[in-house]
């Protein structure tokens, strides 16, 4: 018969939880991302994603194509800000960092916009450049995909911007910025100057090494990878991605929405996502891509967390 007194206590090892919040306002959508940061003594602090949502609010279409961001979509964001606030208030969130891109950067209303919403919605926003926005998703946690041998190309495709990365030996190298994002190239304001310029700097940046990897981040490159099927850990090979680009492009709109299941505010902007990804693979030579479920969001939350924002 089992004593009772022979059990010992299970020892509660000490933790300690953070909250953290993270705004993302890009071009094609707006995201509130929620983690939980587990710290425990000589461990490495954990970052799980406790809640992501996501607004499709096309800011892109306003700023890109008349300069500003209209009345509608001002009210639309400062729904969208009540609801966050309310969202981080009910999962007790202790700090957030809400920082706009491309769209609200090049609108001349933007910073109007920015102090409209601190008003209304109580929520404070900065705009970043593309260098700052280039290294805070550099600065997203990639240890357990960078080898030390390795050299890998980071390439995150927003609606307004594409910012890629270039790491070796575990460390970034280089980080640049172009204004290439998949809004502006359905508004046919992403001319030939820009494709040439990605081309030589991606050129110029890679050509040192061999077998540079390519690592995807951004919703449209996510939404390719889960359709593949593959594991996490495992790559996309360019054969695969430049099929599936032959593919997509076969389809008219309406079809990517009702035979793929695309939401409406993705089946569109996915074609030049994909024709960007497979160009960055073409000339630095990568053969496979990697797709991590990480991006902006998550970088301003690792960046909060150390300090670098």
């Amino acid at each position: 018969m089992l004593n009772p007194t022979a059990i010992k206590p299970i020892q509660q090892e000490s933790l300690n939880i953070k909250k953290y919040a993270a705004i993302d306002i890009g071009s094609n959508a707006m995201r509130l991302l929620i983690t939980y940061i587990v710290e425990q003594e000589g461990k490495e602090s954990q970052f799980n994603k406790n809640s992501l949502v996501r607004v499709p609010i096309r800011l892109g279409q306003d700023s890109f194509t008349v300069g500003e961001i209209s009345e509608e979509n001002i009210d639309r964001m400062i729904d969208a800000m009540k609801a966050f606030r309310l969202l981080m208030k009910v999962h007790k969130v202790e700090k957030y960092k809400a920082l706009a891109t491309s769209a609200m950067r090049e609108a001349y209303n933007g910073q109007e916009v920015v102090e409209i919403i601190k008003e209304k919605a109580g929520i404070d926003i900065e705009i970043i450049d593309g260098k700052k926005e280039a290294i805070i998703i550099a600065s997203t946690d990639l240890h357990h995909l960078l080898k030390s041998d390795k050299t890998y190309l980071y390439v995150d495709v927003g609606g307004g911007s594409t910012e890629f990365s270039l790491f070796s030996n575990s460390k970034i190298v280089v980080s640049k910025s172009f204004k290439a994002g998949t809004v502006r190239f359905l508004n046919k304001m992403v001319c030939d100057v820009v494709w040439q310029e990605m081309e030589k700097w991606i050129k110029a940046n890679t050509q040192e090494y061999e077998d540079v990897i390519l690592i995807g981040s951004g919703g449209n490159i996510n939404k390719l990878f889960k359709m593949s099927g593959k594991l996490q850990d495992k790559p996309m090979s360019y054969i695969y991605l430049n099929s599936q680009y032959a593919y997509l492009n076969s389809l008219t709109y309406e079809q990517r929405i009702s035979e793929l299941g695309l939401n409406p505010d993705r089946s569109d902007v996915i074609i030049p996502a994909t024709q960007i990804y497979l160009n960055a693979m073409k000339w630095s030579g990568a053969r496979n891509i990697y797709v991590p479920k990480i991006g902006l969001s998550d970088g301003i939350v690792k960046a909060m967390y150390y300090g670098k924002i």
